[in-house]
């Protein structure tokens, strides 16, 4: 239940207050939908050549409304929820396109993406060499980590609050 309501809050906040999003206009190439892959045509919807603030607030509202599924000028979770599980499809859709080297509609792990700094980290966290990462190497380099990048943000910023055996 925790993970649906900081979806639905996630998608709120992109639907609401976000104005990057928009609807593609016919006609003019791009993918479509909502995101940051539109094209500039796509959001100049007078097709002056100038994206004006008016233009933007109008991507907000039709993303609300694209949301709004019953069209009453409310959001309801259920109407989050249902737009959030499209865009988590299309997304999985892409990555599977993308991972799914063989294209045999799997993917296996020889075909998943090679991290490409984990040997370097490791070898980072891992301060004494010895080919292992302790607890206190491990709490060291968190605190390192939300040193450099504002505190822990999964935890609401309370850097180590939440005590992990």
């Amino acid at each position: 239940m925790k993970h649906t309501k900081f979806i639905a809050a996630v998608i709120v906040a992109g639907a609401v207050v976000g104005a990057t999003g928009a609807i593609a206009k016919p006609g003019h190439g791009g993918k479509g939908g909502f995101g940051p892959g539109m094209t500039f045509e796509q959001i100049d919807a007078d097709g002056n050549g100038q994206i004006s603030k008016q233009e933007m607030e109008g991507l907000r509202e039709a993303r609300f409304a694209a949301t709004d599924a019953d069209g009453d000028g409310k959001l309801t979770l259920a109407e989050i929820e249902a737009a959030a599980q499209a865009r988590a499809k299309e997304h999985a859709a892409k990555m599977m396109e993308r991972m799914d080297a063989n294209s045999d509609g799997a993917v296996t792990l020889d075909e998943l993406p090679k991290p490409r700094r984990a040997g370097k980290m490791f070898d980072r966290v891992d301060a004494n060499g010895d080919g292992a990462i302790s607890k206190d190497e491990y709490e060291t380099a968190r605190m390192k980590h939300q040193a450099r990048h504002g505190g822990d943000r999964r935890h609401g910023g309370q850097g180590g609050a939440t005590e992990q055996n």
